[in-house]
């Protein structure tokens, strides 16, 4: 990938102790004026992009304000959502903007997943390697003769 930027997988632990590596992306969400350094879980299987209640109101997001309901399947099926979009700076790449399901729930890691954030990413896995590579979506331009 051109212009790519590389990150290893991050070694977390679950609720056995046991570790596991992880592709989670270090980035900066912003809100309005406020920004807040985070960690993303890049989540293939997911079809939205999912943030957890307490990140949303620590950007100064208003629960009561937004009116879109987003639903939720699988284990987040029960939890209520609303559809929120928020500026995320990765790396050294231009910011873009990214709709969230913002989760009424802090049980779950925020997510990144096929709506939107894989629509505005090219990102390789190198499993063997515990790392991954990003880089914007590339414009293709049409040159016909």
């Amino acid at each position: 990938m051109l212009n790519a930027q590389r990150f290893p997988f991050v070694e977390k632990y679950d609720e056995f102790g046991v570790p596991n590596s992880t592709p989670y992306l270090p980035l900066t969400l912003t809100y309005q004026n406020r920004s807040l350094d985070v960690l993303g879980l890049l989540d293939t299987g997911a079809s939205i992009n999912v943030l957890p209640y307490e990140i949303g109101r620590e950007l100064g997001i208003i629960w009561e304000q937004q009116t879109l309901s987003i639903p939720l399947a699988g284990n987040l099926a029960p939890v209520e959502a609303r559809g929120i979009l928020v500026s995320a700076k990765v790396g050294q790449f231009s910011s873009v903007n990214l709709v969230f399901a913002w989760a009424e729930s802090n049980d779950v890691p925020l997510l990144l997943g096929r709506l939107n954030f894989f629509s505005e990413f090219d990102v390789c896995f190198y499993g063997s390697q515990l790392a991954f590579e990003i880089c914007p979506k590339q414009i293709q331009v049409n040159n016909h003769l």
